[in-house]
């Protein structure tokens, strides 16, 4: 049976648990919920134990409490910590194609062939505020998630109005939305990237469906994913989705100059340690 796990950023029996309980519920599959207030993302057993959730599971589901128009710093240290370049799909691509042909990598990246895997995604964000500009952050961030393992997203929701403990329960739409996410998500595992349908809200981008966007003169830019276009008298034409994040296309791009700048930089390395060493020293300042 496919897994779908359940990413819980909020507090023990809060909202967003709540809402991602009824997600999964609705799932259909086997399913587990991992608290990352159970984890210390700060010690390397922890990460990893979280790192063969995410490469074993099939189907990702996130619930965040929104915080500071965002979402919650459990999920930021995780990006950091745990994802960028040992899960980019690209890069993990060229690794394995080198030990398939014979030659070991020589970078210090975990090479985990099941970050290759198809996996799907599902969103929930859940703040207080009735006003959007109070939650305009939330699900865009979400998306750095998700976007280097290139798990595509079938289903994205914020929800409003429950800014005390466990309030979203008085909420039985929300509650339903919930398990119409959670059953968005189970309709599409298994599936590859481009065949996965988007079953959430429609918005401007095409490739995030999401509406937060850059705008130079006629110019635009997805702020989400990248994904470029034009100001049109009948809305945004979007004639370049390869320069969006969540396609392979600028994936490979990225590792090709990631390689190519280190390259630069080995071959510049001891002018890089000599101006290092002229950089001003300063004792930094500690609480103890």
């Amino acid at each position: 049976m496919s897994r779908v796990l359940g990413l819980s950023a909020g507090a023990a029996g809060g909202s967003a648990e709540i809402l991602l309980r009824t997600a999964l519920a609705a799932s259909a599959a086997e399913n587990e919920l991992v608290r990352l207030v159970d984890l210390d993302l700060g010690v390397q057993d922890d990460l990893d134990w979280l790192w063969e959730k995410l490469v074993e599971c099939d189907g990702l589901i996130v619930s965040t409490p929104i915080m500071s128009r965002t979402m919650a710093a459990g999920l930021k240290l995780l990006v950091d910590r745990l994802l960028g370049p040992n899960a980019d799909a690209a890069i993990i691509e060229q690794l394995v194609a080198l030990r398939r042909s014979g030659t070991e990598p020589a970078v210090p990246f975990r090479v985990d062939e099941r970050v290759l895997r198809p996996r799907v995604a599902g969103f929930l964000a859940v703040g207080g505020s009735l006003t959007p500009q109070w939650k305009t952050l939330a699900l865009p961030l979400m998306h750095t998630l998700t976007f280097s393992m290139h798990i595509a997203v079938a289903d994205q929701v914020v929800f409003e109005g429950a800014g005390t403990p466990r309030s979203i329960v008085l909420d039985d739409a929300a509650l339903q939305r919930a398990a119409t996410l959670g059953a968005n998500v189970a309709s599409q595992l298994g599936k590859a990237f481009d065949d996965v349908s988007y079953r959430g809200a429609p918005g401007l981008c095409p490739m995030c469906h999401l509406s937060v966007i850059e705008l130079t003169g006629t110019a635009v830019s997805c702020a989400t994913c990248g994904c470029r276009g034009a100001l049109t008298p009948g809305g945004v034409d979007w004639f370049d989705r390869t320069t969006s994040v969540l396609s392979m296309a600028e994936k490979r791009a990225h590792a090709v100059e990631i390689q190519e700048t280190a390259a630069r930089h080995r071959l510049q390395a001891s002018e890089i340690e000599k101006r290092a060493a002229s950089v001003p020293d300063f004792a930094p300042a500690t609480p103890r």
